[in-house]
């Protein structure tokens, strides 16, 4: 114990990277931890670090009274004055500097242990403290192990880890490659310093964005909006504060080298770019490109909007499993029912002659409810009159328009009704004409038939 610290403490200080005085203040309740251990843990002790001696001094603190009820840490004054101080008086606390070399074995071992558990707790604490503001940053560091298919990073004084649901699909990474990813979570528990990290977030998209193009580290271009499917592709909204300054030209950059740094860090990831703009249907036309849009419907209420596409753009418009117009309502935040203008104009047929079937309509209201929105006679019927407020015509007439409904959609249900019924009664007799005993089972599936007879000739 007897060594001179003041070496130590500086070689620790310098290869853990912790404050000196967080060593001392370890050094000082090891030793208190260990003196307790050995002189007994009702005496009060305290420990001092002697800078010049470069030592740590204990020393047990005596308080003097007049008449001992703790003999551990009082003395009188009579004690006090033979033993410690000859001045001593009543209410005097008196500091008895104590022999360390009086401690045990298991004391000083006890003591080392301590020591390096605070002095873990101190560097954890350390790093914390460096990294705790540095969420939302990207870090590189060194593949280390792998477990449990989480990747474990050094980041030089600490490592990381990047969980599988944080990795890129299909992206293969050994041990000893460099990575790059985002900071997102920085914790200190009891457990340890926990650093998470993340290759698929949209923020580390945009991070990368922010690496390579000066205008949006500038603030001048503002990422407004991304969507990702990390690994296959990415669509990014930007927009300029300045006139002067192409957004998507500034994040493309001469020749495209801008973001194909982005996308080679991406592993290939493909990124649509497209100038962000408050019109919502135009920013859900610029969303769905490549493909170009014919028409755009839109439904405040439901935030949905109807796309209409050529047929020879759907499948553009879709994309690969749906991944476009997926990105799409991501980077929108709209609700997408792409179509085609053979399949809209077909829907747009059968609507028309379902509202001109109802009796005394009109082509005229016809076209006005299809506008308002209304696809069949039955949704026309469903519809709540006090809710119902089409321009141009009268709160009488739409009173009447839905009752004609009503009764023009109970009048053809009520004929399906009857044609069901009457197949199965005609099949039934036709069975027994025949003279044929159906199964229970049997019977059922040529009612069933029946009826499918039917609802095709209704």
């Amino acid at each position: 114990m007897q060594v001179d610290l003041n070496r130590v403490i500086e070689q620790v200080s310098k290869e853990k990277g912790i404050d000196r005085s967080i060593v001392i203040s370890a050094v000082e309740e090891m030793m208190h931890s260990a003196a307790r251990r050995t002189f007994g843990a009702d005496r009060r002790i305290e420990s001092r670090f002697n800078q010049e001696l470069g030592e740590i001094e204990l020393f047990e603190i005596r308080t003097v009274v007049e008449n001992v009820t703790n003999p551990a840490s009082e003395s009188t004054r009579e004690e006090a004055r033979a033993k410690y101080d000859p001045e001593a008086e009543v209410g005097d606390e008196i500091l008895i500097k104590l022999d360390t070399a009086t401690m045990g074995r298991i004391a000083a071992q006890a003591a080392k242990q301590n020591l390096i558990q605070h002095i873990r707790d101190a560097e954890r604490k350390q790093i914390y403290n460096e990294f705790k503001d540095r969420r939302g940053e990207i870090v590189s560091g060194i593949v280390q192990r792998f477990e449990r298919k989480n990747m474990i990073v050094n980041l030089g004084r600490t490592e990381a880890i990047l969980p599988e649901k944080e990795q890129i699909p299909h992206e293969r990474y050994r041990q000893g490659d460099r990575i790059r990813a985002l900071i997102t979570e920085v914790d200190l528990s009891e457990k340890g310093l926990s650093i998470v990290l993340s290759r698929t977030s949209n923020e580390f998209l945009g991070k990368l964005f922010e690496q390579e193009v000066p205008e949006i580290y500038e603030g001048i271009v503002e990422i407004r909006q991304c969507a990702r499917e990390p690994g296959g592709r990415a669509k990014v909204a930007v927009y300029s504060k300045d006139s002067d300054v192409d957004p998507v030209g500034a994040c493309v950059g001469m020749k495209g080298t801008r973001v194909q740094s982005v996308v080679q860090e991406l592993r290939g990831e493909k990124i649509d770019i497209v100038p962000w703009t408050d019109d919502q249907a135009e920013l859900v036309c610029r969303a769905l490109a490549p493909a170009k849009v014919s028409k755009v419907i839109v439904d405040e209420d439901e935030r949905a909007m109807e796309v209409i596409v050529p047929d020879d753009q759907l499948s553009l418009a879709i994309g690969k499993r749906g991944q476009n117009v997926r990105l799409a309502h991501r980077l929108t935040g709209w609700k997408l029912d792409v179509r085609s203008e053979a399949e809209a104009e077909e829907e747009a047929r059968s609507a028309r002659a379902s509202l001109n079937a109802i009796p005394g309509i009109g082509d005229i209201n016809a076209e006005l409810l299809y506008q308002w929105g209304f696809r069949s006679a039955e949704q026309l019927a469903e519809a709540e009159e006090e809710t119902l407020n089409i321009e141009g015509v009268s709160p009488e007439r739409v009173h009447q328009i839905i009752a004609a409904a009503r009764t023009h959609v109970a009048a053809k249900r009520k004929a399906e009704e009857e044609a069901r019924a009457a197949a199965a009664a005609q099949a039934a007799a036709a069975a027994d004409a025949e003279g044929i005993v159906s199964e229970p089972g049997e019977a059922r599936e040529d009612v069933a038939e029946a009826d499918a007879e039917a609802q095709a000739k209704s």
